[in-house]
């Protein structure tokens, strides 16, 4: 058995009962990541000896037996800080910085038993969707070298697909986490924003951004919510209460749970084969017991664009500390402050992150505040209106993931709009605020992964989950890249 092809859960079960150690998992790991790295490029930074001695070290304890995550490794997207190790975010301005701390969310995943692995690759700062903005070069997606592995999270997303990771972490600003998923036939939970502390995650969108894992099924991801969740101090917009066991009532079926589809919203173009999967998967679902029922998003057609005035705003307030004064790169021509800032910035932003900057400052200008960006939270209040009026008829809205499978890396790159619009189907989630889980659902004539996404109620990530997992029962999905 290779251990690295097997969920999180049932690695759990396997170590609590003696039967596997973090090392024989981590060695499998190690190995699937040597065979595999060079031609996908999933890590940014990955230190098998580290990972090996960590895990070698818990083992001849034996003190792993007594947590929740039994000393399984866990892989962190590069924009998520963890203590002594280079995050870069994709992006070369910051060069040879190392994070003084750990992210909470990685605090919280030692304190129970997790190791920390490697750092994973993605659109720089989280900005893009295909993982080719990053300044190290793109992931491939394990199911064709020639397409991407969405993004921002690639790395994240196609390390799990291609089993050199049990579970990794990203982070889901407009659909980070779902869309990768979804093109790399994977697991992609983006919980209530709120749920998961940011602190410690490097901030592009500070009212959108939320981690969130990306796993093999929906039970590991409630196991990694688990020990992800709760309220920190030093994240002020983190949500009090106590965190509820999501893995409890996973397995209660379909019966009695409720469905929206919105029509409305699904008239955006996509794939006319996304549309089949999905309306065979509408019916197949209906067919075991639950209720489906037709809701209405008028306003999420306006999602796209509200967004990215909202977000490029934030962004071009969070990037400005990136300046080559304290950390990170630091142009070599620097004849007076200003030109240092400049030039600095220049030579160490990408294009499309300075595209970025550029839009949020404008939107932020004097003049044009008004027009633009007090106009896009008017609309942002709509679509939080949407959801709430749908969740009144339904446990969970229903909707593909993204309008295509994955498509070619260089295919939407130099069409910034086209890129954007892969996105249409998560952003009005992140908007919003809301939990939602993407799982896959059937591959394309391709061979290119489906998915569905499920939207759940502020902090009801339980439904969620459980509406998740009975839909992951019933396709049934077990294709592997590498078959």
């Amino acid at each position: 058995m290779r251990l690295n092809e097997c969920g999180l859960a049932k690695l759990v079960t396997m170590a609590k009962a003696g039967e596997i150690s973090p090392l024989d998992v981590a060695s499998h790991v190690v190995a699937a990541v040597e065979a595999r790295e060079r031609d996908l490029r999933v890590f940014l930074d990955f230190d098998k000896d580290e990972l090996l001695q960590t895990a070698r070290s818990l083992t001849d304890s034996g003190d792993y037996r007594r947590t929740p995550l039994c000393g399984m490794p866990v892989m962190i997207k590069d924009n998520i800080c963890v203590k002594d190790k280079p995050i870069s975010c994709g992006s070369r301005i910051l060069t040879g910085y190392k994070s003084p701390y750990d992210a909470t969310v990685v605090v919280n995943l030692r304190k129970n038993g997790a190791i920390i692995g490697g750092k994973t690759n993605l659109d720089e700062f989280a900005m893009g969707s295909s993982t080719e903005n990053s300044a190290f070069g793109p992931t491939r997606n394990p199911w064709s070298s020639e397409h991407a592995p969405g993004g921002s999270s690639g790395g994240s997303a196609a390390a799990v697909a291609a089993d050199m990771a049990i579970v990794s972490l990203g982070s889901d600003t407009g659909g980070s986490i779902r869309q990768p998923a979804s093109f790399c036939g994977v697991v992609g939970m983006k919980p209530t924003y709120g749920r998961v502390s940011r602190y410690g995650l490097v901030a592009f969108a500070s009212s959108l951004d939320q981690i969130g894992p990306v796993t093999k099924s929906v039970e590991d991801s409630a196991l990694m919510l688990n020990v992800m969740c709760g309220e920190d101090a030093n994240d002020a917009t983190s949500l009090p209460g106590a965190v509820p066991d999501f893995a409890a009532n996973l397995d209660n079926g379909l019966k009695g749970l409720t469905f929206g589809v919105p029509r409305d919203f699904l008239e955006v173009g996509m794939d006319e084969s996304v549309k089949d999967n999905f309306d065979k998967l509408v019916t197949n679902v209906q067919r075991e017991g639950a209720r489906v029922v037709d809701v209405s998003m008028p306003h999420a057609k306006y999602a796209v664009a509200c967004y990215y005035i909202i977000a490029n705003a934030e962004a071009s307030s969070n990037l400005a500390r990136f300046d080559g004064v304290k950390y990170g790169h630091r142009t070599q021509n620097d004849d007076d402050i200003y030109a240092m800032y400049v030039r600095t910035r220049d030579e160490g932003f990408g294009d499309e992150v300075k595209r970025r900057i550029l839009l949020g400052t404008y939107v932020l200008s004097a003049g044009y505040y008004d027009a633009y960006y007090l106009q896009a939270q008017k609309v942002r209040s709509l679509v939080v209106a949407d959801f709430a009026k749908a969740h009144e008829r339904c446990d969970m809205v229903m909707l593909p993931t993204a309008p295509s499978p994955a498509f070619k890396l260089g295919e939407k790159i130099e069409d910034p709009l086209l890129m954007y619009l892969s996105d249409v189907f998560t952003i009005p989630i992140n908007l919003a605020g809301l939990p939602g889980v993407s799982i896959p659902t059937g591959l394309s004539a391709d061979r290119l992964p489906f998915g569905v996404q499920f939207i759940g109620r502020p902090l009801d990530e339980s439904t969620l989950l459980q509406g998740a997992r009975a839909v992951e029962k019933l396709v049934d999905f077990r294709e592997k890249p590498f078959a």
